[in-house]
């Protein structure tokens, strides 16, 4: 038999992110998402930020890393971030666009097949899978995929 210490509230606390360059990050997260700095350090070989909103930390980044994202290898799959209407998801949309970022899928589509929840899914400029999603309001596109989630990135 095995004891458990699963408390009874329990929520994500806030993700951390290696990136190559941190301005540049810092930049593309600001812009895209509305984060504010909470937090940041810059000394010889160490520089991070903690970002939020409304004083809730949300992402570090942290510039301890070459080469881009691998999605060949154990660890992040994707970042997701829940709004509350599609409305919000196209206009971040127009955002990343106009900074050039790499969407996987044209425009917002639904998670699956018939499913009302959807979003955009595109990569930083380290190459980390994002997607930005509403609950509702995807209902109207076809799934990009049939049979896999659309969240899945395949």
């Amino acid at each position: 038999m095995s004891a458990t210490a699963a408390p009874a509230a329990l929520q994500t606390g806030h993700i951390g992110l290696n990136v190559t360059d941190l301005d540049r990050s810092l930049d593309f997260y600001r812009k895209v998402f509305g984060f504010e700095v909470q937090g940041e350090g810059r000394e010889s070989g160490r520089a991070f930020a903690f970002l939020g909103r409304e004083g809730r930390l949300m992402v570090t980044l942290w510039q301890q890393s070459e080469g881009a994202f691998a999605p060949g290898v154990p660890g992040l799959h994707h970042l997701s971030f829940q709004v509350e209407t599609v409305e919000e998801v196209r206009s971040a949309e127009e955002v990343l666009r106009s900074l050039g970022a790499e969407f996987k899928y044209d425009g917002v589509v639904p998670h699956g097949e018939g499913a009302a929840s959807g979003g955009i899914f595109f990569t930083d400029p380290d190459g980390i899978r994002l997607e930005i999603y509403a609950p509702t309001g995807a209902d109207s596109a076809a799934a990009p995929v049939a049979s896999a989630p659309t969240c899945g990135f395949f």
